[in-house]
């Protein structure tokens, strides 16, 4: 008898290299509930809701994740895909990640994080560029300090890069 096998869903998501005044990044660290000792720091985002564009989705999961609402984005800078392995089960995601910059880090309105993002968060940081680089956390993606040297340097190409891992 065959083994059993589940097709894997492609989900398109959208999220946001936010940068403070002094060009800090906001980044996720998240742990899969399942496995506690699997745990990653990453952009805010998600997925995208039925109907919704690209950046209006990186806009809202901004403000759900970190309550920080921005009226525009900057460029897209990066499309990943990726494939992995979440509460046991396998994700294929394609994700377009968009510049933001805040005057604040000051959250303007409440988080409202999903029954998976409570189970899964673990804190919500700040990081410099040095600080990234000397990160020996998992990255997601795990070029980012040099995706964001290269940004701040004016060096990031201007059509979309694109990762995959």
């Amino acid at each position: 008898m065959p083994a059993a096998t589940s097709a894997v869903t492609l989900r398109i998501g959208a999220r946001v290299l936010l940068l403070d005044p002094a060009d800090r990044v906001l980044l996720v660290h998240a742990l899969d509930p399942t496995e506690p000792g699997h745990h990653w720091w990453e952009l805010p985002g998600g997925g995208l809701d039925e109907g919704e564009d690209l950046r209006d989705a990186a806009r809202r999961e901004l403000a759900e994740e970190s309550g920080i609402m921005l009226a525009t984005l900057g460029r897209e800078l990066w499309v990943r895909e990726s494939r992995f392995r979440y509460k046991g089960r396998d994700h294929h995601r394609i994700e377009h990640v968009f510049l933001g910059r805040t005057p604040t880090t000051t959250p303007q309105v409440a988080l409202k994080p999903t029954e998976n993002e409570k189970a899964g968060l673990i804190e919500r940081r700040w990081w410099s560029a040095h600080e990234l680089r000397q990160c020996r956390d998992k990255l997601l993606p795990a070029t980012l300090p040099a995706l964001l040297d290269d940004l701040l340097a004016d060096r990031l190409s201007h059509p979309p890069l694109t990762l995959a891992d």
